[in-house]
């Protein structure tokens, strides 16, 4: 049921100049900055040849990213995004282990264009969990 790592999330300031550390660095494609306003962020991927790395940027002031930052000033890990064949069976077998999905609990359609579900980190050793259709 789980795939594959699909990206570690990191919340920032300023997601741009974030993903330019990893270009300069360590030579890494980074996607242009793309606005997700049902999602309240504003993301920028770097690509990795096995993962991606995704700097969320608070859209507006209601962001949830904004309250990430104003208890985590220096940014840090938000989240990580594991694929799934199929979120809705995905998300029926987590909940009935026990885990909370967040919001409504139907999926909303993430950065790369595909249903997502985001779980509560209580229920994943502190981390908050998304998960994507493959």
């Amino acid at each position: 049921m789980l795939g594959r790592l699909n990206h570690v999330a990191i919340a920032v300031k300023d997601a741009v100049q974030a993903a330019k550390v990893y270009g300069a660095g360590f030579d890494a494609a980074i996607s242009e900055a793309v606005p997700l306003p049902d999602h309240g962020v504003i993301t920028v991927f770097v690509t990795l040849p096995n993962t991606k790395i995704e700097f969320l940027q608070p859209l507006g002031e209601a962001s949830p990213i904004a309250k990430f930052l104003e208890r985590n000033a220096d940014g840090g890990i938000h989240h990580v995004c594991y694929e799934v064949p199929d979120i809705i069976e995905a998300r029926d077998r987590l909940t009935k282990e026990g885990a909370r999905v967040l919001g409504d609990g139907n999926p909303k359609i993430g950065a790369h264009g595909k249903p997502v579900l985001f779980f509560h980190p209580k229920d994943f050793s502190g981390a908050l969990v998304e998960i994507e259709q493959a």
